[in-house]
């Protein structure tokens, strides 16, 4: 679960974090009350969406061409004069305002979003600071040490990935065991890293310890704080910030949970999640129902090797009912670019002829107008085959993974 930045900021600030003051409007005309409530000066208006990019990305309206927005925000393109970015630094009330409706309403393409780009329903007003050094703090899981790491970097303001590759020397890293968090020799190792010397050491140590706590309390996954600023009078403040949570653990974090704004989440996924299927749309055009995380990778990659692209992962499950193998096939068929769909099951839990019979449901009750591929292995596999092999419909049936990978390419092909 993904959360916008005033969101993350808000969860900083309760964990003793220092973040910057802002105000979050939904209307331009409250960006003039919202400015000069910061006191006035140096003001930053940023749009909210859940991407990353903001400060080079496009703010656009149905007239432009989405396309010529992202070769703009990519850098591939000259920026037109007058052309609003996603982040905008202002000096007065009426600045604001104009900033404010250069953004609400609009389409904000970014590098991460694609062209599709997302709408902006909201943005920060928030108080600029005389900045003197920007450095880079993240927090991600280390599937390898099996715990959190914080990474520091002298490169703040940069995409890490592009640190990562070309300065990999330059990214510290420190190990977290939860049960203790970061200790105060880590900390220090950390101010040493960044350059941090006398009080603004002080501090960064206090700043470093409580973000490494909240990450752990709160079950994130993945926390960046680009740029992490020291200010000219010494402050360390979190100038941005992304936060993204477990899916899993938000029955424990009621608070966090509410902050999900839906508007920014994938319809599909979000009606996939209420029926209790892991489902993430892809950018191919064959549709996978699988049971079983593991076999659901191992589709999608037979599917890429024999020369076709996966539309979506999709688990569900080992225990999932008709219901959910009905709601399965409805997000599935949904989807405009699917040209064909795979089922690929080995039956444990969930029997063969339940899916069997599940399938033959969606199929009369589906407007089913695109080939479909069934694999079934494992219990009662011989009744779910003459269930299917006994209906009459339009199924092609495969006797292994790679049989039912060769055919839903080459029926997709046909599709095309």
């Amino acid at each position: 679960m993904k959360v916008h930045e005033y969101q993350a900021k808000e969860l900083l600030k309760a964990a003793g974090v220092a973040v910057p003051a802002g105000v979050v409007i939904t209307e331009p005309s409250e960006a003039a009350k919202a400015y000069d409530s910061l006191g006035g000066g140096l003001i930053v208006v940023k749009a909210q969406v859940h991407a990353g990019g903001r400060g080079k990305g496009v703010a656009v309206g149905p007239e432009v061409d989405r396309n010529e927005a992202l070769a703009i925000a990519s850098g591939k393109k000259a920026r037109p004069e007058g052309m609003a970015k996603g982040v905008q630094l202002v000096r007065s009330a009426d600045e604001a305002v104009a900033a404010a409706k250069s953004l609400l309403g609009k389409t904000l393409v970014t590098y991460q979003t694609g062209a599709e780009g997302q709408m902006i329903s909201k943005v920060l007003v928030t108080v600029g600071h005389n900045i003197a050094r920007e450095l880079y703090l993240g927090l991600a899981i280390d599937r390898a040490l099996q715990c959190p790491v914080v990474m520091a970097s002298t490169e703040g303001g940069v995409e890490i990935e592009t640190v990562a590759h070309e300065s990999p020397e330059k990214i510290h890293r420190e190990p977290i065991d939860v049960g203790v968090g970061l200790a105060s020799f880590q900390a220090r190792k950390l101010c040493k890293a960044l350059g941090l010397t006398g009080d603004t050491a002080k501090k960064g140590e206090v700043f470093f310890k409580r973000f490494v706590q909240m990450f752990i309390d709160k079950d994130a996954s993945l926390a960046e704080i680009n740029p992490l600023i020291v200010t000219e009078s010494g402050d360390v403040l979190a100038l941005d910030c992304k936060l993204n949570f477990d899916d899993n653990a938000m029955f424990r974090h009621p608070d966090v949970a509410a902050m999900l704004d839906t508007t920014e989440e994938d319809p599909a996924e979000l009606r996939a999640s209420k029926s209790g299927l892991s489902y993430v749309r892809l950018d191919g055009d064959i549709a996978c129902l699988v049971n079983g995380a593991g076999l659901a990778m191992s589709t999608m990659d037979l599917i890429k090797y024999h020369g076709g692209e996966p539309a979506n992962f999709l688990d569900v499950g080992g225990g999932a009912n008709k219901e959910q193998v009905l709601e399965a096939f409805r997000i599935l068929l949904s989807t405009p670019n699917v040209k064909a769909v795979l089922v690929n099951i080995f039956g444990g839990i969930m029997k063969c002829d339940i899916i069997a019979t599940a399938l033959l449901a969606a199929y009369n009750e589906l407007d089913f107008n695109v080939p479909l591929v069934v694999r079934l292995e494992g219990t009662n596999v011989e009744l779910g085959r003459k269930l299917i092999e006994e209906s009459g419909r339009k199924i092609v049936t495969a006797s292994g993974l790679t049989d039912a990978a060769q055919k839903v390419v080459a029926a997709a092909k046909g599709a095309a």
